[in-house]
């Protein structure tokens, strides 16, 4: 494999690339993720609170930050990406604290060859599979499914089923090791009922697109090169948005502990630097546990370009947990 690979056409189910070194997360790489977000996550925010509602000496990692940190390592796989499809069953097996050093492991699940067309590159679908551990345990399990470029023009002959999204089961949410927090000291929750839609009244500019993927290193040719992007400009990491939207959720929903996972992810429109992006927020489903609540939101962004209706740009349900 050459060193600007790997190429759709290089791969094969089972492969396990390279791991990039790991990164110890300290409040330097968490205060350069909050000047990029700017969320209003209170334990990633406040030691104090940290300390009273969770126990531990240090602050909470964004799970913003973990995911990102983790996908910018998982790039080891899609250097050549056209773009990013979903991503689907996000899990945070256990909640990372400001300190922990974090490694990732990207393996081929499965590929699908795209169908031709004339006048467009050939190119595949790669269902990767990415696990990431923080000072040695599993902190974080999930797959994905960017869309590669080839090296040469023949396709391999890939047609493996890619799946689909599992149906929301909120049961497999549930992290009894976080039953333990003391939620009280979190601000009261806000009363948005199951079905109701919030829509942020704060749109917000996606800046620093290039800080984020180089604070994560996300190494996809497509978000630093124009000339590797078919838009004749570099496409914004999808997590950028992601992140924004994380932002905009912490503003509409007080009381969010954290996040325990994404139910899915999928990115249904480009989005570039200096785009305006708006927010809308519908929880859709929730359980109780002994402390506090699972909450599954459903989050939409939408871009806002001139002279153009707005549109939606991601689709995205993470699962909460809070007061």
């Amino acid at each position: 494999m050459e060193s600007d690979g790997p190429y759709y056409d290089e791969m094969a189910p089972g492969m396990v690339f390279p791991s990039p070194p790991a990164v110890s997360v300290d409040s330097g790489v968490a205060a350069s993720y909050q000047s990029i977000a700017g969320e209003a996550l209170p334990l990633a925010l406040d030691q104090r609170m940290c300390n009273a509602v969770t126990g531990a000496s240090s602050r909470l990692v964004s799970p913003g930050l973990l995911l990102h940190l983790s996908i910018g390592a998982s790039t080891v796989a899609t250097k050549n990406v056209i773009a990013n499809l979903f991503y689907r069953n996000v899990r945070i097996l256990r909640q990372v604290f400001i300190g922990e050093t974090i490694e990732t492991i990207t393996t081929v699940a499965s590929m699908s060859d795209s169908a031709p067309r004339e006048g467009r590159e050939p190119r595949g679908k790669v269902l990767l599979n990415i696990t990431t551990t923080a000072d040695g345990e599993p902190v974080l399990d999930y797959q994905r499914c960017p869309l590669i470029r080839l090296r040469g023009n023949k396709l391999p002959g890939y047609n493996d089923d890619l799946g689909e999204n599992p149906k929301l089961d909120m049961e497999t949410y549930i992290d009894e090791s976080l039953t333990a927090w003391n939620l009280e000291h979190l601000p009261n929750p806000s009363e948005i009922k199951v079905g109701e839609v919030a829509n942020d009244p704060m749109r917000d500019i996606v800046t620093q697109p290039s800080s984020l993927i180089r604070l994560t290193h996300n190494v996809a040719a497509v978000h630093r090169d124009a000339e590797t992007s078919p838009y004749a400009k570099p496409l914004v990491y999808g997590g950028h948005t992601v992140a924004l939207a994380q932002a905009s959720l912490s503003r509409i929903f007080t009381g969010i502990a954290s996040i325990v996972g994404w139910h899915t992810c999928d990115h249904v429109g480009p989005v570039f630097e200096d785009d305006l992006l708006s927010f809308q927020h519908r929880p859709l489903e929730e359980i109780s546990v002994g402390n506090g609540r699972f909450v599954a939101v459903q989050v939409k962004a939408f871009v806002h370009r001139k002279n153009d209706e707005p549109s939606e740009v991601l689709d995205w349900t993470p699962v909460l947990f809070m007061r």
